[in-house]
């Protein structure tokens, strides 16, 4: 089973200089992520800055699509206007089926705001489990949401090019 995880940081900096604690984590072995996107949300900016990580050990596997769905659906959506709004709530529905219901997508659009910064990642359980031991120190909200091998299976074939 995967988790999707977002790791909200205050500041828009903040994700940035905690990659590379990621990185440590990964080239050890003890943390496998398989996505990874850090978003950055400078003060006075309407939209955040969104950056794909990939694998962070190699390329994601995941693939770009995922990132730009779920990230448009959270921050580009409600700027978007109620016709766009309706035709996003629709892929939002199917978000679901996939382990990120309406409720998770709510949460992280109420702690990433401007001003703030985040690590969305998609690892093992175990690794988002090592990921918040190095966190821990730190002032971080957590979210997460757990995806089942059905529901990673049913969005690697949604993402994938055949």
């Amino acid at each position: 089973m995967d988790t999707l995880s977002v790791w909200c940081f205050p500041g828009p900096d903040a994700a940035e200089r905690l990659v590379c604690r990621l990185d440590g984590g990964t080239g050890s072995g003890r943390v496998a992520i398989d996505d990874a996107a850090l978003v950055s949300w400078p003060s006075g900016r309407r939209t955040p800055a969104i950056r794909e990580l990939g694998g962070l050990t190699g390329p994601g596997t995941l693939w770009g699509g995922f990132w730009g769905m779920l990230l448009g659906l959270i921050f580009l959506t409600p700027l978007a206007g109620p016709r766009f709004g309706a035709a996003a709530g629709a892929v939002a529905g199917s978000f679901s089926e996939f382990g990120v219901s309406d409720d998770f997508v709510m949460r992280v659009r109420e702690e990433v705001t401007p001003g703030t910064s985040a690590i969305f990642l998609i690892s093992t359980r175990s690794s988002a489990q090592s990921v918040a031991e190095a966190f821990a120190d730190l002032d971080a909200t957590v979210l997460r949401s757990e995806l089942s091998v059905e529901q990673e299976e049913r969005l690697r074939e949604a993402l994938s090019d055949r």
